[in-house]
């Protein structure tokens, strides 16, 4: 009886603060929602440590996918040599071909560029004076003075003439100083004779220091991994050079100037998801409608727009196979963040990011979807 009189009294105690206050507690629907929100917190605060760690390292993480890019692209031909020569003189034999062809590409770049620089100042000149001319000849809404036309027409060359070498820096401050440039270049050259030469013993060293019973989701994701991004790289890759090729046709039978350096940077924007390819277009168009007016620009823009249709509808469907399945929407949002976070260089990682992410995911959750790259471009290298 005394024992229950006092839980009696106690639970009289707990209750009439309760009653006292007079609240109802919180509902669940708000105790959810609390919960969801300290968890989202944390995982932000964790995703924003990564981008803060990211950027610290920024630089040896560039090199390491630009070796795995190099990687990806030089490791067929690798296989190819290694049946005949010792897998190391396979290794050295094709970076040696891949360094020759890109300073014979750059040399030829430039030696044209420098070549045709001044006929399209010289051309630049005489579309400005035909503007001019036009505009004094036509009665324009607002009537403007013929001294004030002039004026800027000459002011107009005249920044062309003195700041040829300025666009040039200009670009060139964008990727950083050029001890950088190399240093980075340097390490991911450095990385890529070790991934072609030993990657799969270092990639089989690797799963054999992790517990037996995680090894093989990590064999099975790593070879996912490998499969999306080196088929996606080999495939760009490819896509880009026939984009090139087809442009500087065009531009050549047009008679555009500076064909060759136009054809490169319309490589470069096909490696720049969405935003790569028009902007290429935009200044192969501006260069033809300088050099031959707006005829040729509007051929130019049509004939690199055409281009493009090939590459959606025929080339990648040939090419990336099944290495990259995730939907265009998710492209332009992967490809908007990183720019966001990075600039350019996010812009380029977005893609093969996350359709390696994908990839993995893809085939940790069926088992039985195995990468579509069968032989050495199944594994990592």
């Amino acid at each position: 009886m005394g024992g229950a009189s006092r839980n009696d009294r106690s639970a009289g105690t707990v209750a009439a603060p309760r009653a006292r206050r007079g609240r109802p507690s919180a509902p669940d629907w708000l105790h959810g929602v609390a919960a969801w929100s300290w968890r989202l917190i944390v995982a932000v605060a964790a995703l924003a440590l990564v981008v803060w760690a990211v950027d610290k390292v920024l630089l040896a993480l560039v090199a390491v996918f630009l070796a795995l890019v190099f990687t990806a692209v030089m490791l067929p031909l690798v296989g190819v040599l290694a049946r005949r020569v010792p897998r190391g003189l396979a290794t050295a034999l094709a970076l040696l071909s891949g360094v020759l062809v890109v300073a014979v590409a750059v040399t030829f770049v430039v030696t044209s560029a420098v070549g045709q620089w001044d006929t399209l100042e010289g051309q630049l000149d005489d579309s400005l004076s035909d503007l001019a001319r036009w505009v004094r000849q036509e009665s324009l809404p607002v009537p403007l003075p013929e001294d004030e036309v002039e004026s800027w027409t000459q002011r107009a060359m005249a920044w062309v003439r003195e700041h040829q070498d300025v666009v040039v820096a200009r670009v060139m401050s964008g990727l950083g100083t050029a001890g950088l440039v190399l240093t980075t270049l340097a390490l991911a050259l450095f990385l890529t004779v070790f991934f072609l030469a030993r990657g799969g013993q270092m990639w089989g060293w690797f799963l054999d220091q992790l517990p037996s019973d995680v090894g093989e989701t990590w064999r099975a994701g790593g070879e996912a991994a490998w499969s999306a991004f080196s088929g996606y790289t080999a495939g760009t890759v490819v896509i880009a050079l026939v984009d090139a090729v087809l442009a500087v046709i065009l531009l050549l039978v047009l008679g555009v100037p500076l064909a060759v350096p136009l054809a490169v940077l319309v490589f470069i924007g096909a490696l720049i998801p969405l935003v790569g390819a028009p902007a290429a277009m935009l200044i192969a168009m501006v260069v033809a409608l300088v050099a031959n007016g707006p005829v040729s620009a509007l051929v130019v823009g049509i004939g690199i727009a055409l281009i493009g249709q090939i590459e959606g509808h025929l080339l990648e469907p040939l090419v990336m196979a099944r290495a990259v399945r995730i939907h265009p929407v998710v492209i332009a949002l992967a490809v908007t963040i990183g720019a966001l976070v990075a600039g350019i260089l996010g812009a380029v990682l977005a893609v093969p990011v996350v359709a390696t992410a994908w990839a993995v995911f893809t085939r940790l959750r069926d088992p039985s979807d195995v990468p579509a790259h069968g032989g050495d471009g199944a594994a990592p290298p």
